[in-house]
């Protein structure tokens, strides 16, 4: 692999094998609440010292919440997210998408 590769180049030729695919897919969606997380808290203006201080709890542990936990991976309670919502000054909105056919 070219030393001078970028992410999005590295990121589509990762995904060329099938293997690599499946489980970029399987993740998907968790992908998408942490992308949420993010745009969110930007949207709000905030930085993750603050989050963390209207959360009363430490910048790591935002940052660890929106890299999908770190190395002991765990997903957020739905009453963790709800407090980072309202750190945010947000609701938080859970909901069920059908499947495409």
């Amino acid at each position: 692999m070219p030393k001078n590769m970028s992410h999005e180049q590295l990121v589509k030729k990762a995904l060329q094998d099938p293997e690599v695919l499946q489980e970029y897919q399987a993740l998907a969606e968790e992908f998408e609440l942490l992308r949420e997380m993010i745009n969110a808290r930007e949207t709000a203006g905030k930085t993750q010292e603050e989050v963390a201080q209207a959360m009363h709890t430490t910048t790591s542990v935002i940052g660890r919440l929106e890299t999908g936990g770190g190395k002991k991976k765990h997903s957020p309670t739905i009453a963790t997210l709800r407090r980072y919502a309202e750190a945010l000054g947000c609701k938080l909105k859970i909901k069920f998408v059908p499947k495409k056919a």
